[in-house]
């Protein structure tokens, strides 16, 4: 990485010098474990998550995630050195063969000596047979990230770190240190600490703005700085914000949200008699006429009834009540609480809802943070990520010998996949879901969002009322929508819904009073999912531009759709099943068997060190597969399709070139 900052000591609540913990570094599978060198006789300090004592002047010691090292050196170190002589850090391989990862010594310190209090640093498992102090290399600075020795082929076997869960972003921060020196001054340790804290919050992981996504942002900034780099910008490939890759909003949403926020705009002539009709009945529908007014809990109630209307004329003339519709911040808010209604129980009475695989890692981490059981089910790669109700019977079953699984969730089109489930495909889920009692959640957010010829898009709710009885009276469902995705790409205003069609009405009461403790969704995000339930229709003076720019969208995401899977698929080791919806591709990669031992020896999954080099080479940030989850052995990553033509093109075949040179170097 020629050009990266090197991240600067910090002085530590003792005087004594700490790394800056970095918050970028990609995380793959394992503890990390510490072996503290000490002298002959002498103490380490204490610690609550030191496992064991090891063999003389060896302290073994686990931590729970690898964003604690840093601060962890530094704490430690700091608790068991002099201000004067800081200690030496030195993180050795687990082995003898291999490079030792550079340390740092404090400015002034001197040189390592017995004395000095030296850390080997190894994946959990290993036998350390790192140096004593004495023998510890010259010092270096210590990497902010992987360099390029850190990244390309080595000699050797298990070394270096063994970097934990994937893709959880290292917020947390150990302070050992400071809590024993607050008790040796007499005061209280804090209440909360990552002992302390709710454990499922810890487990919570979300690959979509992870660690490779943070290195990307310290990427920009470093360019910003005048740091020269192999690229000139960082695209961020990673998340589906239209507007982010340079989508123009369209105009009549913002018109109307304009209005609406600023009424004093109503009396102005630039802005069309449609627009203003619309932003005047909404406001009249808002608490004071103002948007500014808190609204009901549900949402406002005319744009409820806006939405019932939407999904009766989606779906052919099946009736929707309003007061089964759910306004919600985004739809990732609906599904949370949807979730959170679901989850009960404990051991093997735990909820168990089935998700997809690959999945939005929402659901994982809304799985985590609830304490629910994930039960994963595969999507079929060889008949372009297909559904088969034999795969869900397959994960059912297992899943009822440890949980008790309650719900069934379906990704349609999907996401990461891009695949859109026929109408049988949807029928056969349904009678599943029906005879095995299972909630269905159904995300359709988006709908909007289908480009493959003979690909239609059905809605769970369509499908399962022209089922007729006993499933249209029976089977429980909710199913949601976004003005994040679609034509729109509002995702900042945060506005979706959930409908829930055959719940209970006692449930739904408590679903009411769930969504009344967040008080009621954003009203802008609500003017804008009004505007995109309820367009203006053709007797209205903004139809013409308004369906000529949704045109437009829809027709340049077909094209970048197509693109991508013809760019993939000509070069070799990469395959790309059509693109038949949504906004990502998910092409599966070959890495040399060298590159994954190479992965494995950092401690991280062979995808992320593929992305991370990446990033690092080329400036294109995407999200390795394994943040979704995938079949064991195969290995893939998620990239949007929104960036502009004139540069998703190039994006497409540098990606290509570096898979190829990437393929060389380990080959």
């Amino acid at each position: 990485m020629g050009g990266s900052k090197r991240a600067g000591p910090r002085p530590s609540p003792t005087g004594v010098t700490m790394l800056r913990p970095r918050a970028s570094l990609p995380l793959a599978q394992g503890p990390v474990l510490l072996a503290l060198w000490t002298p002959q006789g002498a103490q380490p300090p204490p610690h609550p998550q030191a496992s064991s004592r090891g063999a003389a002047g060896t302290f073994r010691l686990s931590l729970p995630h690898v964003g604690l090292l840093p601060p962890v050196l530094g704490t430690l170190g700091g608790h068991w050195a002099s201000p004067q002589a800081p200690p030496a850090f030195s993180p050795t391989p687990c082995g003898s063969q291999g490079r030792t990862v550079p340390r740092r010594v404090g400015p002034g310190s001197p040189a390592p000596s017995s004395a000095s209090s030296v850390l080997s640093v190894g994946p959990a498992g290993c036998s350390q047979q790192g140096s004593p102090p004495s023998q510890a290399p010259p010092s270096q600075p210590w990497p902010t990230e992987p360099g390029p020795a850190d990244l390309t082929p080595t000699s050797g076997s298990c070394r270096l770190l063994s970097l934990l869960p994937a893709h959880l972003s290292r917020v947390m921060a150990l302070r050992a240190g400071e809590h024993n020196q607050e008790a040796a001054n007499g005061l209280k340790e804090k209440v909360l600490t990552l002992d302390s804290m709710n454990p499922c919050v810890r487990r919570v992981e979300y690959a979509v703005r992870g660690p490779i996504v943070q290195r990307a942002l310290e990427l920009e900034q470093e360019l910003r700085q005048g740091v020269k780099k192999p690229f000139t910008e960082v695209i961020r490939a990673n998340i589906g914000d239209a507007q982010a890759m340079g989508q123009i909003p369209i105009t009549f949403p913002r018109q109307v949200l304009a209005l609406c926020v600023h009424p004093d705009l109503l009396n102005s002539p630039d802005f069309p008699e449609d627009a203003k009709r619309k932003a005047e009945r909404i406001l009249q529908a808002c608490g004071g006429h103002s948007l500014g007014a808190y609204s009901v809990s549900a949402g406002v109630q005319m744009i409820r009834e806006d939405v019932a209307r939407y999904i009766e004329r989606r779906d052919g003339g099946i009736p929707a009540d309003p007061n089964n519709i759910f306004l919600s911040t985004g739809a990732s808010d609906a599904i949370v609480t949807v979730l959170k209604l679901l989850v009960t129980g404990e051991g093997r009475t735990r909820t168990g809802v089935l998700i997809p695989i690959p999945q939005y890692p929402l659901y994982s981490a809304a799985l985590a943070e609830l304490n629910a059981v994930q039960v994963e089910y595969y999507l079929d790669e060889e008949r372009a990520w297909s559904l088969d109700v034999a795969e869900l019977r397959r994960a059912l079953g297992q899943a009822r010998d440890h949980c008790r699984p309650r719900a069934l969730c379906v990704i349609n089109p999907g996401n990461p996949t891009g695949q859109v489930q026929t109408r049988e495909c949807i029928e056969d889920v349904i009678h599943f879901a029906f005879e095995e009692r299972l909630f269905l959640l159904a995300d359709e957010v988006y709908q909007d969002n289908v480009y493959a010829e003979g690909s239609q898009f059905h809605s769970f709710k369509k499908v399962l009322t022209e089922m007729g009885p006993p499933y249209a009276a029976r089977q429980e469902l909710a199913s949601f929508h976004s003005i994040s995705k679609g034509y729109m790409g509002e995702c900042g205003f945060r506005g979706g819904y959930v409908e829930v069609v055959n719940m209970d009405s006692a449930v739904k009461q408590q679903m009411q009073k769930l969504r009344s403790v967040r008080l009621c969704p954003p009203t802008p995000g609500q003017v804008l999912l009004d505007v995109a339930v309820s367009p203006p229709a053709p007797s209205d003076p903004s139809f013409a531009q308004f369906q000529a720019e949704r045109r437009a969208v829809l027709a340049e995401l077909a094209a970048k759709a197509k693109l991508t899977e013809k760019v993939f698929n000509e070069a070799p080791g990469i395959r790309c099943n059509p693109v038949q919806g949504a906004m990502y591709s998910f092409p599966r990669v070959q890495l040399p068997p060298r590159a994954v031992q190479r992965a494995q020896e950092l401690g991280l999954a062979p995808d992320m060190f593929f992305c991370l080099r990446l990033l690092e080479e080329t400036g294109i940030c995407v999200v390795p597969g394994s943040g979704f989850g995938q079949r064991e052995g195969t290995y893939h990553f998620r990239m949007t399709i929104l960036p502009p033509m004139e540069k998703l093109r190039p994006l497409l075949e540098k990606l290509s070139q570096f898979h190829s040179k990437f393929t060389r170097e380990y080959s």
